[in-house]
């Protein structure tokens, strides 16, 4: 059984300091900078994101993308703590105290992520954000931890009185997006995504408890939200990689619904449990046992299941687990417009011809929906750019390229979905 930091003081008076280090391919070598930090990234709900891969089913797309949210956890980490040694070269107070919490909070910012992350966030949970779930595991480790991390806590909330200790966890430029736009660029290979974490970190200030960019440091902002674009098309929204986790989400719907409605299907325990039941928030803050249930299920038991579900007797099941597994994605059209319902007809007909099933069940076969995302989103809070008068201005206005005011509109797409096979209809 897990023995917490004071615990493991009790029983060891002469334990020193845990000065641990990490050999990591992006940014060489970490060192864990504190005692506590260290025994939370041994607690069991972290080594949890061990088993849960960054960038989900990117990897049936990019191989090479199989990182999980531990080397992004402990990545963004090491920025928080290169972004704090900045800002007190520059004169900016923060003690020591402050700091050790705003790593914790970043540290564990992406502790509530289920399998598969952003894919099956709403198919496992119900009502509830990971940014909720995060919340949750944060104030059950404050409690193992005996109010330890009550400051970190207070910073991820954003309810401390130095904000722009929170907007360095979260915020239209944090350490968060530095480390995945250069990490996931690192491991899907696509280099356009690749930012100067360096540079952006050195030249970021404080002015009035707002994280602003010193205006050198502009060049190296308008880079960074271009490469933010540029990876959200070619990786998080790759027509393939979409394709593929909207077919993983209709297979868990099927299974939910067999499971809800007696049928006895394979899946690991923890994996059952949530397969037949629709938690909310709620739940997890009046039974103090189902985090920890949830805290055993990782990206393995979905995989497992899958496995095994191809050979079930229900064809859309089976037809859809055997996709995922044996990578026969369906075909994903993209475009401006919405889809005609006259050519949505004619592939619904075609679908349901071919697999033989019922009109209600189409839907798990074709499937359409919309798809957007900002590049950079002022309404979420600006990127303030310091010039040396003392003058802030955003980004946007402040950059003299032009694309970046248009990078600051929403890119709406609309996707349809189908098995290949029924390509030779048309």
């Amino acid at each position: 059984m897990y023995l917490e930091t004071d615990e493991r003081k009790a029983n060891n008076p002469n334990l020193t300091p845990q000065r641990k280090i990490f050999n990591d391919p992006v940014y060489g070598f970490i060192t864990i900078p504190d005692n506590i930090v260290f025994e939370i990234i041994e607690h069991p709900y972290f080594q949890r994101l061990r088993r849960i891969k960054q960038t989900a089913l990117t990897h049936l797309v990019y191989p090479g993308a199989l990182h999980t949210r531990f080397h992004h956890a402990i990545g963004a980490m090491y920025l928080m703590t290169q972004a704090i040694n900045v800002l007190r070269m520059k004169g900016k107070e923060i003690t020591d105290n402050e700091a050790e919490a705003a790593t914790i909070a970043i540290l564990l910012h992406d502790i509530g992520h289920g399998p598969y992350s952003h894919t099956l966030e709403k198919s496992i949970i119900f009502e509830t954000s990971h940014e909720n779930l995060s919340e949750i595991f944060m104030d059950r480790l404050n409690e193992i931890f005996y109010g330890k991390l009550s400051l970190a806590i207070e910073i991820f909330k954003n309810t401390y009185k130095k904000k722009f200790l929170h907007q360095l966890i979260s915020s239209q430029l944090d350490v968060d997006r530095l480390d995945y736009l250069k990490r996931d660029s690192y491991f899907t290979g696509v280099y356009e995504g690749i930012v100067s974490t360096d540079r952006i970190i050195k030249m970021l200030d404080v002015d009035d408890d707002e994280l602003v960019v010193e205006v050198k440091g502009i060049y190296s902002i308008e880079k960074f939200i271009i490469a933010r674009r540029l990876m959200f098309w070619q990786v998080y929204l790759h027509k393939t990689v979409l394709a593929a986790e909207y077919m993983l989400m209709k297979v868990l719907k099927r299974a939910k619904i067999l499971s809800e409605n007696g049928e006895n299907l394979f899946a690991t325990p923890v994996f059952k449990l949530f397969l037949k039941n629709n938690f909310t928030k709620n739940d997890f803050l009046n039974d103090k046992t189902l985090l920890d249930k949830f805290s055993q299920l990782d990206d393995y038991d979905v995989f497992t299941s899958l496995k095994v579900w191809c050979n079930h007797p229900d064809i859309i099941l089976s037809e859809l687990s055997k996709s995922l597994v044996y990578r026969r994605l369906f075909k994903i059209e993209l475009q401006n417009e919405k889809f005609s319902e006259e050519y949505l007809h004619k592939i619904r007909i075609q679908t349901a011809k071919k697999f033989n099933i019922k009109d209600d069940e189409i839907e798990y076969f074709v499937f359409s929906d919309i798809t957007s995302n900002y590049a950079y989103d002022p309404h979420g809070g600006k990127i303030k750019i310091l010039y040396k008068d003392g003058k802030i201005c955003d980004i946007a206005e402040a950059s003299d390229q032009l694309n970046i005011s248009v990078l600051s509109k929403p890119v709406t797409k609309y996707f349809i979905c189908y098995p290949k096979t029924i390509k030779f209809a048309f």
